[in-house]
């Protein structure tokens, strides 16, 4: 499974970089952030081929399951008019009928 794969490289680099910094020096809280960027821009740049293999992977699954369910890959229009039809319905004045009134 390539996302498996993708996920424990990015983990060892955050390790490495984590580990990189505090032999530098670095302490506290800026350890973690220094960490995290450094680690970041490292998997960036070095993982292109991990990172699409695990996005196509992510994208075969979610066409399977569309698929299983019988239905087609949502689209943005779809889920934009499904929100619009459902904030009309929520947001629409309310009609209320007047209560009866008997004349005498």
């Amino acid at each position: 499974m390539p996302l498996v794969t993708y996920t424990v490289l990015r983990l060892l680099i955050l390790v490495a970089a984590f580990a990189l910094a505090y032999a530098v020096g670095v302490r506290g809280w800026l350890l973690a952030l220094v960490a995290v960027v450094v680690a970041f821009a490292v998997s960036y740049l070095a993982l292109p081929r991990q990172r699409d293999a695990a996005t196509a992977w992510m994208a075969r699954r979610a066409e399977q399951r569309a698929a299983r369910r019988g239905r087609e890959q949502t689209t943005v229009d779809s889920i934009a008019a499904d929100d619009a039809a459902a904030e009309d319905a929520a947001f629409e004045p309310r009609r209320v009928d007047p209560p009866a009134t008997s004349e005498r």
